[in-house]
């Protein structure tokens, strides 16, 4: 396995890369005199871009424009406030992963909510869910289910282990999201002038490179699937870059030891066993048509939201800009609350809360100080 490793952690490799990008890029600048600008769609290669060092390095001669790729950070505000207030009937424990605890919500957050004795409880698969179901059949056990196409197989596995085991008390509230559907929303309102797509690494191991072939087919512009070590990084950037130079529209893998053409064929099978395509609705965008998944007609026995009713106030507004800056319009210092009202021990956003948030990797890693 160290043969693996070694490559895509190695300094002497990066710096090497990183000189080929910036000369590329200087081409791209001769050639069609502006900076080149790339957008990765994935809070995972937010963060890494950030936490290695690559985006700094590269910040005079490539623009890396962070898109709408953090779950939490585009989950609707009115979806956020649903959640907390599932909390308030008390036979229920309210089930979620870490990054949710401290978003804020419009009228409080989930560790404000566990401060006055409600049950919530962090766990590390939505089975653990499920397994607290079992132990506690005269409470209601709610999953909060955010989350792209990554997180969707693991919420069917729930829904197949509570199945099959007659579960009745486990229920998923469901606000997870499509790739494709902002994507095309993205390129069809062209907001930003972009060069091409840092494909998501995570998501194309579930749906596969022909999955994103549209952008190259439809769109003209060319994607490359990256891994999320430094190496990695700048060689699709790399290849990026070279593309775009002789104006070559495809979509690569450059993520061979992890995805495949057709992606997990498993996964993809019970997540359209359980779950069906509908509308959901995108923090800053709004309604984007048949963008999320849905838990199918015969299993809606797990469907929170039909099994709760929870009254839906309308959100508090706030001088928040995580909308503008998940589509890529602003970088946050250009937020009036970054850093001063808003920080990490005091988020007024999810972007700067969430472990993929823009907000936060930008605080963490991109501050002068």
């Amino acid at each position: 396995m160290q043969w693996l490793i070694d490559p895509s952690t190695s300094s002497k490799i990066s710096r090497a890369i990183l000189e080929e990008v910036k000369e590329l890029a200087k081409q791209f600048q001769n050639k069609f005199q502006r900076i080149p600008a790339f957008m990765e769609v994935c809070g995972s290669h937010t963060m890494a871009l950030a936490r290695t060092g690559v985006k700094k390095a590269l910040q005079d001669y490539i623009r890396l424009i962070s898109g709408p790729g953090c779950p939490v950070c585009v989950t609707d505000q009115a979806a956020i406030d649903g959640m907390i207030s599932l909390t308030h009937g008390d036979d229920r424990i309210i089930c979620t992963f870490g990054d949710m605890m401290r978003v804020p919500g419009s009228y409080g957050t989930l560790m404000q909510a566990k401060s006055e004795g409600k049950d919530i409880r962090v766990v590390y698969s939505p089975i653990d869910a499920v397994r607290i179901a079992e132990q506690n059949q005269q409470k209601e056990v709610v999953f909060l289910g955010i989350g792209f196409e990554t997180t969707i197989p693991i919420l069917a596995a729930a829904l197949k282990e509570a199945e099959e085991n007659e579960v009745h008390n486990f229920s998923i509230w469901m606000s997870t999201k499509l790739t494709e559907p902002i994507l095309r929303y993205l390129l069809n309102n062209k907001e930003v002038v972009l060069d091409g797509f840092l494909v998501p690494g995570h998501v194309s191991m579930v749906m596969g490179r022909k999955h994103f072939e549209f952008i190259a087919k439809e769109y003209h512009l060319p994607g490359v699937i990256s891994g999320f070590e430094a190496v990695e990084l700048l060689s699709s950037l790399r290849r990026l870059l070279m593309m775009t130079l002789e104006q070559n529209a495809l979509v690569i893998n450059d993520y061979q030891n992890v995805v495949s053409d057709e992606g997990n064929k498993y996964a993809k099978y019970w997540m359209n066993h359980y779950f069906s395509l509908c509308d959901e609705s995108w923090r800053g965008i709004g309604i984007i048509a048949q963008s999320g998944m849905n838990i199918r007609e015969e299993y809606r026995h797990f469907d929170a939201k039909e099994k709760f009713s929870i009254p839906m106030r309308s959100p508090r507004k706030t001088k928040c800009r995580c909308g503008e800056v998940i589509r890529g319009l602003i970088e946050p210092p250009e937020c009036v609350l970054f850093g001063k009202a808003c920080t990490p021990l005091n988020p007024i956003g999810p972007c700067m809360v969430s472990s993929e948030g823009s907000c936060a990797a930008y605080y963490q890693y991109m501050r002068e100080d």
